[in-house]
């Protein structure tokens, strides 16, 4: 399937190796513009656009994706789906409405609870027992489209949320690419 893939975070590097591993065509990875981090204040890649360019995938970083140009390079690539993970803009509905399919969304809790940013930190703060991933279609709303698998895992009574995440990342992975397989047959 022709995909094209939006993220930024570490959380979304292996849903990107995921559909690469798969075999889906990933035409375009957009991340995050590059910016300065650290005490140096050294221009930084992000952890999404490192994995792009070691998996050779075309790689674009507009600073909004709702501008005109970023929408046109979209329509340009002409994807069956989109693929958000941890992207870190809201996805307008000029985009939404790009890919026959939808964008697809992983979203590191058991929607609809802890839509939003920071669903990790919020359910080990809040003492929750149960967590997971769901993948979902995006709509115009903040993490309010349709459901369409979900996966849960306990959360240990010390596990912190950097342990979570990295426990979640592969979960999500392996949830997204079965959700292509579903909405490919």
């Amino acid at each position: 399937m022709r995909l094209v893939f939006l993220g930024t975070p570490t959380f979304a590097v292996p849903t990107l190796e995921a559909c690469v591993r798969a075999g889906h065509d990933v035409a375009a990875v957009l991340t995050q513009p590059d910016r300065p981090k650290g005490r140096g204040q050294r221009v930084a890649f992000s952890p999404v656009k490192e994995a792009a360019l070691r998996l050779g995938l075309a790689i674009h970083q507009p600073q909004r994706v709702r501008r005109a140009e970023a929408v046109a390079l979209l329509a340009a690539l002409e994807a069956e789906a989109m693929v958000v993970v941890g992207y870190g803009q809201i996805i307008p509905q000029a985009v939404i409405d790009l890919a026959p399919l939808g964008i697809l969304n992983v979203h590191a809790s058991l929607l609809p609870r802890y839509r939003g940013a920071a669903p990790i930190q919020w359910a080990v703060a809040n003492g929750e027992t149960v967590t997971g991933v769901t993948t979902m279609r995006i709509d115009a709303g903040l993490d309010t489209g349709d459901i369409l698998l979900v996966r849960e895992t306990p959360i240990g009574p010390e596990e912190t949320a950097v342990e979570l995440s990295e426990r979640l990342a592969p979960m999500g992975a392996e949830l997204l690419v079965e959700t292509l397989a579903g909405l490919a047959s």
